[in-house]
């Protein structure tokens, strides 16, 4: 936790002592009354908080906005639904690394009760968002989305005049890091992954039907979450 964020109704009220925040500011940052520590309002400013007071219920705190974080990058990702402990990780790590929005989409070889999980239908998501997030020092989060099918979101995202580059193991037709040689560095990018069994024939229909350039990372087979943040680095590192 690099920087404790904070919504900006939290600071109106105390923040409890079981909340883990509280326990890493005072276990972790060892801040006591008086003292700073970095932190932000999610999708809110970067600024730095003080520690007024503690009880035994409880932190009181006060937050000095200083500036705005730099906008996310402009990467939209479509990603295969997994299951909910790879869904948990790649919500974490691609808030860390950076992107837009994120897709989880449904597709021919999605098992559809993965949508059902607990993770998304309690908000827990926006929990692994926020870690993310807060590891990066930033406080924006990318908008999440996980009821579309592929058919419907490369809908969502047809008006947008964009390179499209999808991963895929078996018909791409150069590496990703190829491809991103030729784009634009300043230019919005959508890139897609299939789920953990990959694209079906169907899928891959569809993507080159929306203009996809199929690609790949090499000859290895990668995990899903293996794949999203070598992917999500490579786009970054070409767009530096």
């Amino acid at each position: 936790m690099n920087l404790v964020l904070f919504a900006p109704e939290e600071l109106a009220a105390p923040l409890p002592i079981p909340d883990p925040r509280a326990q890493h500011i005072i276990k972790v940052l060892r801040r006591a009354p008086g003292d700073t520590f970095d932190a932000g309002l999610i999708d809110g400013p970067l600024g730095k908080a003080t520690l007024l007071s503690t009880d035994n219920t409880a932190l009181h705190l006060a937050f000095t906005p200083e500036r705005e974080p730099p906008p996310l990058p402009r990467v939209t990702l479509l990603i295969g639904l997994p299951r909910p402990q790879t869904a948990r990780d790649l919500l974490r790590d691609t808030a860390t690394l950076g992107a837009a929005r994120i897709h989880f989409i449904a597709t021919e070889r999605t098992d559809p009760n993965y949508a059902s999980s607990s993770l998304w239908t309690s908000g827990e998501w926006r929990r692994h968002l926020i870690a993310g997030a807060a590891q990066a020092f930033d406080t924006r989060l990318p908008a999440v989305t996980w009821t579309h099918t592929l058919s419907s979101a490369l809908a969502c995202e047809a008006p947008a005049k964009q390179p499209r580059l999808a991963l895929d193991n078996y018909e791409s037709t150069g590496s990703l890091a190829t491809a991103l040689v030729s784009l634009p560095p300043a230019s919005p990018l959508i890139l897609a992954l299939g789920p953990e069994r990959g694209w079906g024939p169907a899928d891959r229909d569809q993507l080159r039907a929306a203009g996809f350039t199929l690609c790949s990372l090499g000859r290895r087979v990668l995990r899903l979450e293996t794949a999203v943040i070598a992917a999500l680095a490579l786009v970054h590192h070409a767009r530096a």
